[in-house]
């Protein structure tokens, strides 16, 4: 049996284990969620039309994006964090679709009226911003991580935890996004659990969920994560709810 110095090493080799794109392979078959109510997928290719001049607001790595296979030299893609932006460079820009690095949410490099339809995956967004760029009777298309997106395992990891976005819900985005010209034609809220196995995949994603888990490391948080590993071994996982909300919306 690991003595407590041995266990903290081993968590902290995962909290040091590198992250690219927006890729957890690495505990693939450490950690499960319960799947959606609607698929993100399925619905943004219902509305995007091959002729359609295509945004993808915060596209990690592009990964999403290129399973959609929409022509190249229609489809743009904006990406706030620098590793990601060097990683688009690399694997986007040479197929021939652009990449604009972005530093705030209500500016944004791209001219008005330019796009057909916006999509947005887990990425903020100003609601202004996107009215601007998108054309009349486009489409924007987003789901969204809200507000209380694991709160309960940010409270059992991280002493004095206050969520960073506690407004950040479905009515308040539906209310933004109709005081700014668009029209409400889909919305969705739902709550999933999300498992953890081991201990250790839910160091990797804390670390990397650097929003949600202020100021969390192995060795701050040492305490908690043991305390956790006990209910682990009692229940077999370690568990949370996510938060997560769909609205297609049509500019008038």
């Amino acid at each position: 049996m690991m003595d407590l110095e041995e266990l903290k090493q081993k968590w902290i080799k995962e909290e040091k284990h590198a992250f690219k794109g927006w890729d957890f392979s690495y505990i693939e078959d450490r950690w499960d969620h319960e799947d959606l109510p609607w698929n993100y997928k399925n619905i943004v290719l219902k509305y995007l039309k091959e002729s359609d001049e295509l945004l993808d607001m915060g596209t990690g790595g592009g990964e999403f994006l290129l399973s959609l296979n929409h022509p190249y030299r229609l489809t743009s893609v904006t990406e706030a964090y620098t590793p990601n932006v060097k990683l688009c460079k690399e694997k986007l820009s040479p197929l021939g679709i652009e990449v604009k690095q972005i530093f705030k949410d209500e500016d944004i490099p791209y001219k008005n009226n330019k796009f057909d339809i916006i999509i947005n995956r887990h990425e903020a967004y100003n609601a202004r911003e996107v009215s601007r760029m998108i054309k009349s009777g486009g489409y924007f298309i987003t789901q969204q991580v809200g507000g209380k997106n694991n709160n309960d395992l940010s409270n059992k990891l991280l002493a004095d935890f206050s969520p960073k976005y506690p407004n950040h819900n479905l009515n308040n985005n539906i209310k933004s996004l109709k005081e700014n010209g668009f029209k409400i034609i889909l919305s969705n809220e739902y709550f999933p659990k999300v498992k953890f196995y081991d201990i250790g995949a839910l160091v990797y994603f804390a670390k990397i969920i650097e929003w949600e888990f202020s100021n969390f490391s192995v060795d701050r948080c040492f305490d908690n994560l043991y305390e956790l590993k006990k209910e682990l071994e009692q229940k077999g996982y370690v568990s949370g709810t996510e938060h997560r909300f769909l609205i297609v919306a049509k500019k008038l």
